[in-house]
C-alpha cells in the first residue's frame, strides 16, 4: 500500500531505496573496486574500474592475515588509475572475512560482502558453462559489489562478539544432549525395555535419570542383579545423586523403575551386556551436556544485563525464558540495526516467499534465506512460547485448522509462530514497550502500546 502517496511509492519501496543508498555511499560509482576470492594459504584480488574493466590484479600466496599489504598495493593502483578511492568485496568465507573486514577499517576502506548464492548464480549466468575459478570469481564478485549485489557485513565487537559465541555454544551442546538422548532411549529399548516405561518422559525426569545412574553403575550388564541390594539403599543412592541432575528430592519414580528391574524382556545377556554400556556413556554424555549447558546460560543471561537488555520486561512473553531470548539475539545483534520487524524475520529465513505471476498463485513457503542459526534458536523457543502464551497457541489453532489452501500443517504453522516471537522481541526491544496479549492478537493497534 502505498499509505496516500500520489506517486504508488510504498514503504518497502522506500527503505529498499535507503538500504541502495547505503550501499552505494559504501561503492560509489566513481571509485574502482577491489575483488578478493579468500582461500586458506592463497588469495585472488583484482582491482576493476568503470564497467568493470580490469585494472590490475595478484594471486598472493599467503593467508588471509597477510592481505594487508596487498590492499595497500591495491589503493595505489587505483589512484594510479586515475580513481579517488577503492571499496573491496569479497565472499563472507567461513570467519576470514573478519580479518579482511580489520584490515579494511585499519586502512578507512569500505568492505562489502557478496553473498555465496549471488556468486553462483551469477557465474552460470555469465558463461551458462558453471566454469569455476578463483581468479574469473574475484572478477565476479567486484562486478556485483559495483552493482550493489551485496550488503554491509554486520561488525560484532566486545559483549555482542561473545554472545555470539556463547549462543554457538549452546546450540552445539543441545545437539549433543540431544543425540545422547537417543542413543539412551535406543540402547535401552533394546535391552531394557521396561526401565524405560519406569516414567511417562523418562528422559526429562532427574529421578528417572538418577536412578538409571544408579542402575547402570551396578548391573554389570543384568538390570536385575541391582534389585539383590533392596529398595532402601537403591532409593539413598538416587537421593544422593539427583541433585546432580537438577533435582531436589527424588520422587516415586525411583520405585517404579526399581520394581522394573526384574522384568527379563529384552536380548540376550552378551548384547544386552554391549547395550547396557553404551547407554552408560549416553547417560555420561548427557550429564556433561546438561552441565555444560547451564553454565553457558548462565553466561549468557550475564551478558544480556551488561548490554542493558531488559530481560526481565521481554520475558514477560509467557514461556520465553532468558536463555531463550539470549539465544536469539545472540545470532540476531543489535536488533536496533534493523530497519523493521520484518527485517529480521527475512534476516531468519522465515519470511514468506510467494510464487505468483498474473493470475497464476503457486504455493507460497518460506524463503529459507537468511541465517539458519537463528531460524534454529527462533523455532527452539517457539516450542516453549506455544505452551504457556495463549494468544500464539490460539494463531497455531487458526492456521491449522482453516478449510481449503489456507490450511497449514503444524510444522509450517509453527514457522509462522516462530515469526510472530520475533516480531514480539523486536517490538520489545526496539520500541521499549510492554507486553500486552491484547496488542499481539490485533485487538488492539500498536499505538495503545505502553512505554516500559
Amino acid at each position: 500500500m502505498s499509505k496516500g502517496r500520489a506517486n504508488g511509492v510504498t514503504r518497502g519501496d522506500l527503505r529498499r531505496n535507503a538500504r541502495k543508498a547505503r550501499l552505494r555511499a559504501l561503492v560509489p560509482a566513481a571509485h574502482a573496486v577491489a575483488g578478493l576470492d579468500l582461500g586458506e594459504k592463497k588469495q585472488a584480488l583484482v582491482v576493476t574500474g568503470a564497467d568493470g574493466l580490469v585494472l590490475a590484479r595478484r594471486s598472493p600466496r599467503v593467508t588471509v592475515h597477510g592481505l594487508g599489504a596487498v590492499l595497500d598495493w591495491a589503493v595505489e593502483q587505483a589512484r594510479a588509475a586515475g580513481f579517488p578511492g577503492l571499496a573491496v568485496a569479497c565472499e563472507p568465507t567461513g570467519s576470514r572475512w573478519m580479518v579482511v573486514q580489520e584490515l579494511c577499517a585499519r586502512r578507512g576502506l569500505a568492505m562489502v560482502c557478496v553473498q555465496p548464492l549471488v556468486s553462483h548464480v551469477a557465474r552460470e549466468q555469465q558463461d551458462l558453462t558453471g566454469d569455476k575459478t578463483d581468479e574469473g570469481d574475484c572478477v565476479l564478485i567486484a562486478r556485483l559489489a559495483r552493482e550493489l549485489h551485496c550488503y554491509e557485513p554486520e561488525k560484532l565487537e566486545g559483549l555482542w562478539a561473545d554472545l555470539r559465541e556463547a549462543g554457538r555454544c549452546r546450540a552445539q551442546v543441545i545437539t549433543r544432549a540431544t543425540a545422547a538422548k537417543q542413543l539412551i532411549r535406543d540402547k535401552l529399548g533394546l535391552a531394557a525395555p521396561a526401565l524405560l516405561a519406569a516414567s511417562s518422559e523418562p528422559l526429562d525426569s532427574a529421578t528417572w535419570l538418577a536412578s538409571l545412574e544408579v542402575v547402570l553403575d551396578r548391573c554389570g550388564g543384568d538390570p536385575a542383579g541391582v534389585a539383590g541390594m533392596g529398595y532402601e539403599a537403591f532409593a539413598a543412592q538416587v537421593a544422593s545423586r539427583v541433585g546432580g541432575w537438577g533435582g531436589k528430592r527424588a520422587g516415586p519414580t525411583a520405585g517404579k523403575l526399581f520394581a522394573a528391574l526384574a522384568g527379563r524382556t529384552g536380548v540376550a545377556v552378551p548384547a544386552r551386556r554391549a547395550a547396557l554400556r553404551r547407554a552408560r556413556h549416553g547417560l555420561e554424555d548427557l550429564k556433561a551436556a546438561r552441565a555444560r549447558r547451564a553454565q553457558v546460560e548462565a553466561e549468557m543471561t550475564g551478558l544480556l544485563d551488561e548490554l542493558g537488555i531488559d530481560t526481565a520486561r521481554i520475558c514477560e512473553i509467557p514461556g520465553l525464558t532468558p536463555a531463550g531470548l539470549a539465544a536469539i539475539l545472540a545470532e540476531t545483534g543489535d536488533l536496533r540495526r534493523y530497519d523493521s520487524s520484518s527485517s529480521v524475520v527475512k534476516h531468519s529465513g522465515m519470511s514468506p516467499a510467494r510464487n505468483e505471476s498474473a493470475a497464476f498463485h503457486g504455493k507460497t513457503r518460506v524463503s529459507r534465506r537468511g541465517r539458519p542459526a537463528l531460524r534454529l534458536a527462533a523455532w527452539r523457543a517457539t516450542w516453549a512460547v506455544l505452551r504457556h502464551c495463549d494468544v500464539l497457541a490460539a494463531k497455531h489453532t487458526a492456521l491449522t485448522s482453516r478449510d481449503g489452501e489456507g490450511k497449514l500443517a503444524g510444522a509450517q504453522a509453527r514457522v509462522a509462530c516462530a515469526a510472530s516471537l520475533l516480531r514480539w522481541i523486536y517490538a520489545l526491544t526496539v520500541h521499549g514497550t510492554r507486553w500486552d496479549p491484547r496488542i499481539a492478537a490485533g485487538e488492539l493497534g500498536h499505538h495503545h502500546a505502553m512505554a516500559a
